[in-house]
């Protein structure tokens, strides 16, 4: 993977740039549909060439269903779902430790119930490298420990340190096990910590000790205040390498992207957009909308006068309310694409003036109008 710095603005840390996979460009800062299962919910893949060019899919999930020998058998995650342009995977963790009352943690990793017919399984750090090589994504995670939120400062150290050292065993791993497909997949650290600075500073120290590609920030936006969220991403930043990208996983709405963008990150994910549009909220450039509201039983206007998606031009809200009251799937559909191509639209403009050194500037005039409920 290549990383290519391009800009960075005068008055704050963001910036533009281009990560070069073996699927192609990605214009940074970015951000990643998320296709756990290797689909995007309600969006078919057509319409996901036309918004972005990289996804994100999840080791936990496709280690389940669909398996890694169909996986295989299919030349990888790209020939099994179509899609030509770049993939990330997450190691899994995240979604193991957000079920941590109902599995068993070790030092050796965890013992994990299956959500789709109960049988017990163990993933390691050996076993989640494993799997991602099977999957074949272009760049792949480290399997960390999550700490939840609140978290005392103890707790913290101690999942910090098995973080660590499970770092140490991914990155062993992967030296040994080459890629199973042809073409090259990069690995991302990630930095822990909870929300303690000098935690998450040793944790930087740690995973830049390593020769790799890019690095992630795990961990926020948990529960913790948005400005804690702001405040660490902030610090993290300040120690990692200007020269390789910055991922911030699981973030977030529309103004918790420009922030995090302004603190110098340049990949983003989250379900919000999808998940969001499937129950009725809609993001637009005057504001959120939940198109089930009343207000919009006759308001036959488009679903965003300032979108550049022919999706927000082809559909007045009165209609998508109705679509949403019958209970019919074009409803999710026509909503989850509309956020998709905001969220999309978003980063272009956020690159734009970041070009134009006004990107500050633009960012505290936008923000308003982006938080505000119609």
């Amino acid at each position: 993977m290549e990383f290519n710095l391009i800009k960075t603005d005068n008055y704050s840390k963001a910036r533009i740039g281009i990560i070069k996979t073996d699927h192609g460009k990605i214009n940074t800062p970015a951000f990643m549909p998320v296709a756990s299962k290797g689909y995007v919910k309600s969006v078919s893949i057509a319409e996901l060439y036309k918004m972005s060019n990289i996804i994100l899919s999840n080791t936990y999930h496709l280690y389940l269903q669909p398996g890694i020998d169909i996986l295989y058998e299919a030349g990888g995650i790209h020939s099994f779902i179509n899609w030509k342009k770049s993939i990330l995977t997450d190691s899994g963790g995240f979604q193991i430790f957000s079920m941590r009352n109902l599995n068993k943690i070790t030092e050796d990793g965890v013992i994990f119930k299956s959500i789709i017919n109960g049988s017990y399984h163990f993933l390691s750090p050996e076993k989640s490298m494993e799997i991602q090589r099977f999957i074949g994504g272009d760049i792949i995670m480290a399997f960390d420990d999550c700490p939840p939120f609140p978290c005392s400062y103890n707790m913290a150290i101690k999942s910090l340190k098995k973080t660590h050292l499970w770092l140490e065993r991914c990155y062993s791993y992967l030296k040994k096990n080459p890629e199973k497909y042809n073409y090259k997949q990069s690995f991302f650290p990630i930095s822990q910590g909870s929300i303690y600075p000098d935690l998450r500073k040793y944790s930087v120290e740690k995973i830049t000790s390593l020769e790799v590609d890019g690095y992630a920030i795990g961990g926020l936006s948990l529960g913790e205040k948005k400005e804690k969220t702001y405040d660490i991403t902030n610090l993290v930043t300040d120690f990692l390498p200007k020269n390789k990208p910055r991922y911030l996983m699981g973030v977030g709405t529309p103004v918790d992207i420009l922030e995090g963008i302004s603190t110098g990150v340049d990949i983003f994910d989250c379900v919000i957009p999808t998940r969001n549009g499937r129950h009725g909220m809609l993001f637009t450039w005057n504001g959120i909308i939940n198109i089930k509201n009343n207000k919009w039983k006759k308001d036959f206007s488009c679903l965003d006068e300032f979108g550049n998606s022919y999706i927000d031009h082809l559909y007045s809200k009165s209609y998508v309310r109705h679509l949403f009251l019958s209970k019919d799937n074009l409803a999710k559909e026509i909503a989850s694409i509309h956020n998709l191509s905001f969220y999309s639209n978003l980063l272009k403009q956020a690159r734009f003036h970041i070009m134009n050194n006004n990107f500050l500037s633009w960012k505290r005039s936008i923000v308003p109008l982006l938080s505000q409920r119609l």
